[in-house]
């Protein structure tokens, strides 16, 4: 510690010079700390807000995400009510047509499906066509369809 008594009771100005430069020295040395530490706020504060703004882009972006699970599972929901009803009509018209109420829907469909067939070779492509489509071992096979597609088949050959 510097005793400023002493100092300016002292008249000698190399020790008067000496105390000026150390005291200019010592002045420079906080201006340039306090420099440093406004910069490290200033970086501080920038680093606070580019957090404050990924957190909030994250949190859109698990909105969005949330919002595209919901709307998938309200889509799946769907398609499993269509899925049931559609069941349920088609055992129906089974049901239908095994009380012989006459045609079932799917004969009705195999008969369009072969409508504008009016040759042999026509009504052989599209009979191989449909058996491709159709066939139980497709992903969306039906082995009733293709039962009914070979019917008709038949019954078209012989009417030629």
């Amino acid at each position: 510690m510097v005793d400023w008594e002493e100092i300016n009771r002292t008249e000698d100005e190399d020790k008067l010079r000496e105390v000026k430069l150390w005291l200019f020295q010592e002045n420079v040395r906080l201006q340039n700390e306090r420099r440093e530490l406004d910069d490290l706020n200033r970086r501080i504060t920038q680093e606070q807000k580019r957090l404050k703004e990924e957190n909030l882009f994250f949190d859109k972006k698990l909105a969005i995400l949330q919002d595209g699970f919901r709307k998938l599972d309200e889509d799946r929901q769907a398609l499993e009510r269509q899925k049931r009803e559609l069941v349920r009509e088609r055992t129906g018209h089974l049901q239908n047509y095994a009380r012989g109420g006459g045609e079932s829907v799917l004969e009705e469909t195999v008969r369009t499906l072969f409508r504008g067939t009016n040759n042999p070779l026509a009504l052989r492509k599209r009979y191989r066509d449909l058996v491709k489509i159709f066939h139980p071992d497709n992903l969306f096979g039906d082995e009733e369809l293709v039962q009914l597609i070979n019917r008709e088949y038949i019954r078209r050959k012989k009417e030629e």
